[in-house]
């Protein structure tokens, strides 16, 4: 390669000017000289199974990495079926990067096991670090965050989100140094235990560069008010408790404070929150893109209210409490909004009263054409109202629909949820994400194979009649990467179907279907470079593989299985 050439592409990747990671992996591709060059200035990592590879593997190849972010467990285990105790340990990686990568700066954990002896070997083993993200982690305590706050001086972020935590006590906040300045963002709302208010007060207040602050539901609207005085430059604000008596001084105070905050644009938290208060948020909800309203059980004419001070709305999470004319009002208010996502209230159906239904989706389809990311929970559907949807936001890339009684039909029709799905990949040719629901036939993924040819991530459960609709999917969907499932009748003829395309997958997982134990040997036979994991459950068929995890894999099979993972 010519020296001038060289020189500016290792300008250009030095310079963070080639970010995205299959920019980069394009790059390294191109020759010997270009792969050095890219090797020697990556600074970001990204692992999506902490098994595909070895931490000895990563930083041999990438010295000079500052941020890694590093995921753990299957997705499924945020339904509790992975088993506890299957792995996902981050301590070997710190070790690993403690040794060979001791300038690390950020950290960002999702499905992990993390020991508080990892948090505190962490903390004392990066001098610069600066950033750590913890995202439905476990194994932890609030012990481990103490040594995080007492030794990581030039912490900018601190990111704490629905984590299995033992929650001892807020007393961890008092362990920052009263000389510490530098936090940013700190996130402790999926929190419990009742924080020390004084501490974190001194905090906010020392810290004059605060954008994100969220926290739990026992900080007070009176302690709210004392934290929006001491930082009115936040960017994203997650509230605690948003009911509490005041009086009239009190809540002009509350609204003062909120109007001073000139640069909110997300808004979260609002627990318990009531018709009362909610007016204090009204004046500076211009701004406002992102409304996380996921712990807020608002009822219609709360949400319809509060939206219609939000022209800018671009991203919305609510519960199903919200109902139709909530949705409805949304439809109306909102034109901007590019991502939906509805949560249920009651995932057992106990104390449901309405919830959403297929009236207040195609309301709001009418009018939020721009939407692009969908999450909806409900209890009845049908093909009409999806058909409607994917018609008048065609641009939609992540589309998951989530029909709480699973192999529900068209409660109209009661024809299958075929014709719904169909419309969705024939109309909406941007997709990437697909998670399906209702009763389906093996025509569903027939669609989803011949027309879904951006897709890369599918979920199915409690869906499909026979092998033939598992095919289908395998031998389309040219970028599929991700394929989870679920309670389907899939056998080993469609896990044996994906021979020549699993190698070019992240993961395949299938539980509670009618796979072998001779179909997953098979499979790790004929392609050895994939690891095929078996999770046995205790009194089952021993020639049923009951949970089945597929993956690529450099570093081969793992080496941490517990007993009840067969590897093969």
């Amino acid at each position: 390669m010519d020296s001038k050439i060289k020189k500016v592409l290792e300008q250009l990747l030095g310079l963070g000017l080639v970010n995205f990671r299959k920019d980069r992996s394009s790059v390294s591709l191109v020759c010997k000289d270009w792969y050095e060059a890219e090797r020697l200035s990556r600074r970001h990592v990204f692992i999506g199974n902490c098994y595909s590879v070895s931490p000895e593997i990563v930083t041999r190849r990438f010295p000079n990495i500052r941020s890694v972010t590093l995921k753990g467990r299957p997705r499924f285990s945020d339904f509790n079926l992975v088993p506890p105790n299957w792995g996902g340990d981050v301590q070997p990686w710190l070790e690993v990067f403690a040794s060979e990568c001791p300038l690390l700066e950020e950290l960002r954990l999702k499905r992990m096991t993390v020991t508080d002896e990892s948090l505190e070997f962490l903390a004392v083993s990066f001098p610069d670090f600066k950033a750590f993200s913890l995202l439905s982690c476990d194994g932890f305590s609030t012990d481990g965050l103490e040594a995080i706050a007492t030794h990581c001086k030039n912490l900018i972020e601190l990111d704490i989100q629905e984590n299995d935590i033992d929650d001892k006590s807020g007393d961890w906040l008092s362990c920052f140094p009263e000389t510490f300045t530098s936090l940013e963002i700190l996130n402790f709302a999926s929190l419990n235990s009742k924080v020390d208010f004084d501490a974190l007060e001194r905090l906010v207040s020392r810290c004059k560069s605060f954008k994100v602050l969220k926290v739990n539901k026992s900080v007070t609207l009176e302690q709210l008010q004392s934290l929006l005085i001491q930082a009115p430059q936040l960017l994203e604000l997650g509230t605690g408790s948003f009911w509490q008596e005041l009086t009239a001084s009190q809540h002009s105070q509350l609204e003062r404070a909120f109007s001073n905050c000139k640069n909110l644009h997300t808004l979260s938290g609002l627990w318990e929150a009531t018709a009362l208060y909610l007016p204090v948020l009204y004046p500076f909800c211009t701004n406002i893109t992102f409304l996380n309203l996921s712990y807020a059980t608002l009822q219609s004419w709360d949400l319809a209210k509060l939206v219609a001070h939000c022209p800018l709305l671009r991203r919305l999470w609510v519960l199903d409490t919200v109902e139709d004319k909530g949705l409805e009002a949304v439809g109306s208010n909102c034109p901007l909004l590019e991502e939906l996502r509805v949560f249920p209230s009651a995932p057992d159906g106990d104390d449901i009263v309405d919830g959403v239904t297929e009236s207040g989706f195609v309301a709001l389809s009418y009018g939020c054409r721009r939407l692009c990311y969908v999450l909806y929970f409900c209890w009845q559907m049908t093909n009409a109202a999806i058909a409607t949807v994917a018609q008048n936001c065609p641009d939609i890339t992540h589309f998951r629909l989530c029909i709480m009684n699973p192999r529900q039909p068209d409660y109209l029709t009661k024809e299958p949820m075929d014709e719904a799905f169909g419309a969705v990949v024939k109309t909406c040719s941007k997709l990437q994400r697909l998670s399906v629901s209702g009763l389906l036939t093996d025509l569903t993924f027939e669609y989803i194979g011949k027309h879904a040819q951006n897709l890369e991530y599918l979920s199915i459960a409690f869906a499909g009649e026979s092998d033939w609709g598992m095919q289908c999917v395998l031998d389309g969907c040219p970028k599929l990467k991700k394929l989870e499932i679920r309670d389907c009748p899939f056998g080993d003829v469609a896990l044996l179907s994906g021979l020549e395309k699993y190698e070019f997958m992240r993961s395949v997982w299938m539980s509670a279907c009618n796979v072998t134990m001779n179909a997953c040997r098979s499979l790790a036979s004929e392609r050895p470079k994939l690891n095929v994991e078996v999770m046995k459950d205790d009194g089952n068929d021993e020639n049923q593989a009951d949970k089945v995890y597929v993956y690529r894999s450099v570093a081969g099979p793992r080496k941490d299985a517990p007993p009840f993972v067969l590897t093969f």
